[in-house]
């Protein structure tokens, strides 16, 4: 099958905006591993995209990606001309995310017959069939793909989709790259890390924005140093220098017990070191660096919102507490830092759970075949 995947932007050039932020989404993310996976598979894949800057290609092989950029203004009619020349062989389109030039894909395919499928990855990408004439196209695709129950629950609600045209299918991960931890590898990871091997660890692996409840974090923290003198925070990944400024702060406030790490290419060590994960995040779809913790087989203590729900069993493999409740998250992840036997337990159910339902080896088989779907 040859599959044309439609996606807003596609990040190129530098790492990191001006204020700190990595400039790849995680939308961007899910398209090119979904890319490479269903490569992988054996189909071929072209990847469209907007043309942001002037000395980026306008068709590039990308990791056996066929990348082609479209150009302003009329990404439309060059979408046509592609797919009636360069592109014509295209046998299906998937779109992650609701990007306004592929409703002239959508257009294309009825034209001649090719099935579309529209996924979602977040909430907020949710349109109404009746909010304008490019989601009354949007609407009217062959399948839909929603990473969660809340996104499904919302095509069906805002978008007048028909359930049967609906899968509830995670993005995915390569669960081989997020190997089990065990407490002898912990402790060894604590010990490369200049840590105390019996030092009780938190981690927050996201970015550092305002949406991923940082003010949360930190509160939950002033009240589990009190609990835990000896205990140490580690928050890992890129974000906004000021709210990275403001951990640091916070951490010589409180005996230097916060290490901020930043960007890392490869967060695993991070994930297979610390006792409990906290994902206080106001607004979700499927969180991939809590797909990888619990890959890991890491606790969690997560906002109880979007795709949270939909691994995180409450009380079973991990807590869900309201967002903005920094005493519950620090509560129980309390009673993860205290209680080595329901830790473990947790643990194993969540990497055992993610395994059977997240891998890409169970993921993109199904995705292929909805894709296909007519």
């Amino acid at each position: 099958m040859n599959i044309c995947l439609l996606i807003k932007d596609f990040a190129v050039g530098k790492k990191f905006l001006a204020d700190g932020r990595p400039t790849k989404s995680g939308a961007e993310i899910h398209g090119e591993n979904h890319a490479l996976q269903l490569i992988k598979l054996g189909h071929r894949v072209t990847l469209m995209t907007k043309k942001r800057f002037f000395h980026t290609a306008a068709r590039e092989n990308f990791n056996g990606i066929d990348l082609v950029r479209l150009h302003p203004p009329l990404r439309w009619l060059e979408i046509f001309f592609r797919l009636l020349t360069t592109h014509r062989d295209i046998d299906a389109f998937y779109i992650i995310g609701t990007p306004k030039f592929a409703v002239w894909a959508i257009l294309f395919a009825r034209i001649f017959r090719k099935p579309v499928t529209l996924a979602l990855t977040g909430k907020a990408e949710i349109f109404g069939a009746e909010d304008g004439w490019r989601n009354k196209i949007f609407s009217t695709c062959t399948r839909y793909v929603a990473t969660t129950r809340e996104i499904r629950d919302g095509f069906i609600e805002r978008g007048g989709i028909a359930p049967e045209k609906i899968s509830i299918l995670p993005h995915g991960i390569d669960t081989a790259k997020y190997p089990r931890s065990n407490e002898k590898i912990r402790r060894e990871l604590k010990i490369s890390h200049g840590v105390a091997p019996d030092c009780k660890v938190l981690l927050f692996c996201a970015r550092v924005v305002p949406d991923k409840g940082v003010d949360t974090l930190q509160a939950a923290w002033k009240i589990l140093h009190r609990q835990f003198p000896s205990a140490l925070l580690f928050v890992v990944g890129g974000g906004l220098n000021e709210l990275l400024d403001d951990l640091r702060g916070l951490s010589a406030e409180l005996d230097n017990s916060i290490r901020v790490i930043g960007e890392v290419d490869a967060p695993q060590e991070f994930y297979r070191m610390a006792d409990v994960y906290i994902f206080p995040s106001r607004h979700e779809g499927l969180p991939t660096s809590l797909l990888e913790a619990m890959a890991c087989g890491l606790p969690a203590v997560t906002s109880d919102i979007g795709g949270c729900e939909d691994v995180i069993q409450n009380g079973v493999n991990g807590y869900r507490v309201y967002s903005e409740d920094a005493a519950a998250f620090a509560e129980k992840i309390s009673e993860l830092f205290t209680d080595d036997g329901r830790r473990k337990i947790f643990g194993e159910r969540a990497a055992e759970l993610i395994r059977e339902t997240c891998d890409f080896a169970t993921v993109i088989p199904k995705l292929a075949d909805i894709i296909a779907a007519r």
